[in-house]
């Protein structure tokens, strides 16, 4: 109850902040798009694994993004996006073919190899991707209308709350189904998950594409916002700050993936504005405060169910 009823004052705050001051659109977005690219790095941090390379989806689903609308300038706001996902989803179910077979360190330095190999094709292949200039995005029609920028970055925030409220409902659900479960399994004993029959390498595999499909949303919607895809998206320092996020908010619920955004992007913003060379070490401070005071993340700050309240009791 107590996170349903955040769940819905944060949306309502994002909102009305968007609303009575339009200069916050584009931070709430971004923290938004981060925060679903942080509970797609935390479905993988449910299974024991820490990728350090997911931006590597970011960076293709809005380059997808991007490709769509040069391709076929009439193509609207919500095909392209999903075109991002789709895009982000499929390399992902190649990749993950590869990197399913590995554990801890090995999963983590195997994701940021590959997505270093492909931040550099991006990077040198100018013809496609324009280099590290990167590739515009004209401004979409949004469900068949055009917009000029105000309506447009409205009709972006609006999405982005309904989609971020949406799919951290889907991934809680999914955290507490069978499918999850066995998830979590891999972390806990992963060998008994063989003795009753379930493949770890599958769930995994499975997971993992959830995972990549919710990056790939996240990089195609800040591209929209930005209205620029550069290979920076896919960088090494965008996958750690994912990484960064996650651990902030913690794992122990989809919202906590959004708690972390929140508190990364207003220290980032407010830093970056009044200490502009110490921004970096007020972040890194911040991280080491939770690590040590809350070693769940921000959402162990949140009450507990009284359903497991009472089974940590017991």
């Amino acid at each position: 109850m107590f996170v349903r009823n955040l769940t819905i004052a944060g949306a309502l705050a994002c909102l009305a902040l968007g609303l009575f001051f339009p200069w916050s659109k584009t931070p709430i977005i971004v923290a938004l798009s981060f925060g679903v690219a942080a509970l797609g790095v935390g479905v993988m941090v449910r299974a024991g694994q820490v990728s350090f390379g997911h931006a590597l989806y970011a960076m293709i689903g809005g380059y997808a993004v991007a490709m769509l609308a040069r391709s076929f300038p009439g193509l609207d706001g919500v095909v392209l996006v999903l075109g991002g996902v789709l895009a982000s989803t499929l390399v992902g179910a190649v990749v993950g073919l590869f990197v399913v077979r590995y554990r801890g360190i090995f999963f983590g330095m195997l994701n940021l190899a590959i997505s270093m190999v492909l931040f550099s094709v991006a990077g040198k292949m100018y013809q496609f991707t324009g280099g590290t200039d990167g590739l515009r995005v004209a401004r979409p029609t949004m469900l068949g209308i055009s917009m000029d920028r105000t309506v447009f970055e409205t009709v972006l925030l609006v999405g982005m709350i309904v989609a971020a409220v949406v799919l951290g409902w889907l991934v809680q659900r999914y955290f507490r189904s069978a499918a999850g479960e066995a998830l979590a399994g891999i972390k806990s004993n992963e060998t008994r998950l063989e003795y009753l029959g379930l493949s770890a390498r599958r769930i995994l595999w499975n997971g993992y594409l959830i995972s990549a499909a919710l990056v790939g949303f996240s990089g195609a919607m800040f591209g929209l916002i930005q209205g620029l895809v550069t290979p920076d998206m896919g960088y090494w320092i965008r996958s750690g700050e994912f990484v960064f996020i996650t651990i902030l908010g913690g794992t122990g619920h989809a919202i906590g993936a959004f708690l972390g955004a929140a508190v990364f992007e207003v220290v980032k913003l407010f830093a970056g504005a009044y200490i502009p060379h110490a921004w970096h070490m007020l972040l890194g401070g911040t991280l080491i405060l939770v690590i040590v005071v809350l070693p769940g993340g921000i959402v162990g700050l949140l009450p507990k169910p009284r359903t497991q309240a009472r089974r940590v009791a017991d």
